[in-house]
């Protein structure tokens, strides 16, 4: 008599509560069972709903709410701080920019992941050992997801060891340009022609970059020209050397140098080395080079030849001798 008056209670209780049981663990109250004044008890107890369990743990919509706001906040917080230490702080300590921006966004990794354990916590999950994140990254590798971790740890080295900084002269597959941005994946290359490139990470690790500014601007530019066969060697060294002298954008320190490399096809290949300051400035410092150098030959009457060929013709139809004519006629 008892056990049936036990059943009977519990399903009446069951009906007078009327959650919709989606599944085995997830139960969705009814909004039918509430009248328009207890529209904040439902949403009360909508976000009370357990979605699943971690760990014994049940993670409710309001406790998924607050973490996904937890981890936003903190986003926005380190990306505050990265501005604030690269943009006011650092510049009256380091003048480096390119470690500048590895320290603003060393920390910037930091505030994230001290918010991610804060959000974990939040929700009661125990990352000792930091096994919840391994994991994670195992599921990642698993759903294909390798080259994601790849560029991700390629990323940290590149901050950590430093081969290429924000601001350096690079050439990555062909392409020459300056090191904008190092993020996580990624990192932003803008071109000579103002075009961003995205190059992965993983690339600045494994492959062959060339990195023109990596801890001393200064370049040696290579000038070539040609002189006539004739001309008056003495002149044409004493040419280059000035030219060298008067520009006021190469370095006194190293020298520069003028070399005879070859004997041309039509004319003497001379080189002239200069040292600049800063490799960024290669192509406008050679263009003005270019053109002192055309200026001082026209001074100095030093011809700069261009390629010739001599082309003669044969006569390759055979004569026809008298008596063939005369058969033919």
């Amino acid at each position: 008599m008892n056990v049936f008056l036990n059943q009977q209670i519990d399903s009446t209780a069951t009906a007078d509560t009327s959650f919709i049981q989606t599944d085995s663990t997830l139960i969705i109250p009814n909004p039918t069972d509430y009248s328009m004044s207890e529209i904040f008890l439902y949403v009360s107890d909508f976000l009370q709903v357990t979605l699943f369990k971690i760990q014994e743990t049940p993670v409710t919509i309001l406790t998924l709410i607050l973490f996904l706001l937890f981890i936003a906040g903190f986003s926005l917080f380190a990306s505050f701080i990265k501005r604030l230490l690269n943009n006011r702080i650092l510049p009256k300590f380091i003048n480096d920019s390119g470690l500048r921006y590895t320290l603003a966004r060393m920390s910037q990794y930091v505030i994230v992941i001290i918010g991610l354990f804060v959000s974990f916590q939040f929700l009661g999950i125990d990352l000792t050992g930091l096994a919840v994140i391994f994991g994670f990254l195992s599921v990642g590798i698993g759903f294909g997801l390798q080259n994601v971790t790849s560029n991700f740890i390629s990323g940290l080295i590149v901050l950590f060891e430093r081969p290429i900084s924000v601001g350096d002269r690079v050439e990555v597959n062909n392409i020459e340009g300056d090191v904008q941005e190092i993020n996580i994946r990624s990192t932003k290359v803008k071109t000579l022609d103002n075009i961003f490139i995205i190059v992965p990470n993983s690339q600045f690790v494994s492959q062959h970059v060339v990195n023109y500014s990596h801890g001393d601007p200064t370049y040696r530019l290579h000038v070539n020209v040609g002189v006539a066969y004739g001309s008056n060697l003495d002149n044409v060294l004493k040419a280059l050397n000035d030219v060298a002298k008067e520009s006021t954008h190469v370095l006194k320190k190293p020298t520069h140098e003028v070399q005879f490399r070859n004997f041309g096809d039509s004319s003497w290949d001379m080189k002239l080395l200069v040292w600049i300051p800063d490799v960024k400035d290669k192509y406008r410092i050679l263009n003005e080079m270019n053109q002192a150098i055309v200026r001082k030959f026209r001074a100095m009457n030093i011809e700069i030849p261009f390629p010739q060929r001599d082309i003669n013709f044969r006569n390759a139809i055979p004569k026809i001798n008298n008596e063939s004519k005369d058969s033919s006629t």
